[in-house]
């Protein structure tokens, strides 16, 4: 196929072998309660959630928050560079548009899916912020799970696009705390 790179053709292997298993995801926004948990954890994982977490940790922790978080900033930055990157590079069509079976429960951010910057940042953060200040790990690990999931499940991100947002993610949490 002509304008078609070798990651997009396989790419589209993925989209069809995950469907069923996103379809099933997906069918559990049916759920009113479900839906609207997953809505809002979504919205935080827009940005809210981490803006929060970098100003209120030198309010919590005093001086000893400030160099973690600003490199909790500069990995966050790094993050959006990369995965605004891939996606442009991989145009991976995001689920709800490539299969009739998915339904879309939220507007997207932007056209592609691959991979998912949502919860890229979510294992970034709460990496970094769980590994100097564990208390916050009760708050932070389980918001970091529903933002995941949140994306498969409103149609917005096949289950891989999680998977790799939150390796790319994981990769930056690392390389920020041999930064601290």
């Amino acid at each position: 196929m002509p304008g078609v790179n070798r990651a997009q053709l396989v790419l589209a292997r993925f989209d069809d072998a995950e469907y069923r298993l996103c379809r099933g995801l997906n069918r559990a926004s049916a759920r009113p309660w479900l839906r609207a948990t997953l809505r809002i954890a979504s919205r935080l994982g827009d940005g809210v959630l981490w803006y929060a977490l970098l100003a209120t940790l030198p309010l919590l922790y005093g001086a000893a928050a400030l160099r973690p978080a600003l490199i909790m900033v500069a990995t966050g930055l790094a993050g959006l560079l990369i995965y605004r990157r891939l996606k442009s590079l991989l145009v991976r069509e995001r689920p709800f548009l490539r299969h009739p079976g998915i339904s879309l429960e939220m507007a997207p951010l932007d056209r592609y899916s691959f991979p998912s910057g949502h919860t890229l940042h979510a294992v970034c953060f709460t990496g970094q912020a769980v590994a100097h200040f564990p208390a916050l790990g009760w708050v932070l690990v389980p918001a970091a799970t529903l933002i995941a999931l949140s994306r498969v499940v409103l149609g917005l991100h096949y289950p891989t696009d999680v998977l790799a947002g939150a390796a790319i993610g994981a990769a930056l949490a690392a390389c920020g705390l041999a930064l601290a």
